[in-house]
């Protein structure tokens, strides 16, 4: 993998992280399905890419108001004990398994992205 090719494509998912379309989820599908690199690892990358660029997004979100205090305590208190939970986990899967489950869990939520109708929020004058 060029140099200049992944750190285009580090820039791309970071402009798109920061816009809260998931530029994380976007790297993972470039480093597994064009990079080569074993979904364990790109995994590991990902989440190295995201300490990276969370604190821009998240200062930025909490600047703008868009941050609910209370919803993002109780996120936090049942994240982190999944998050390691799901990491020993997957420790011990098979990468073949982790890689389906990946990509039936892109198709679900792009379905739902496509197929879900959402309320205008300030269109309508008020």
């Amino acid at each position: 993998m060029s140099a200049v090719w992944a750190a285009a494509v580090g820039l791309a998912t970071g402009i798109l992280s920061g816009c809260g379309v998931g530029g994380g989820s976007l790297l993972m599908l470039y480093l597994t399905l064009f990079a080569g690199v074993a979904q364990y690892t790109a995994a590991g990358i990902n989440l190295l890419y995201f300490l990276a660029c969370a604190p821009a997004a998240l200062w930025a979100h909490y600047k703008n108001g868009l941050i609910e205090r209370r919803a993002a305590l109780w996120c936090i208190a049942a994240g982190v004990p999944a998050a390691i939970a799901a990491s020993l986990l997957a420790a011990h899967l098979d990468t073949g398994l982790l890689r389906r489950a990946f990509g039936v869990f892109l198709l679900v939520i792009g379905a739902k992205e496509l197929f879900t109708k959402r309320k205008q929020v300030g269109t309508d004058g008020k």
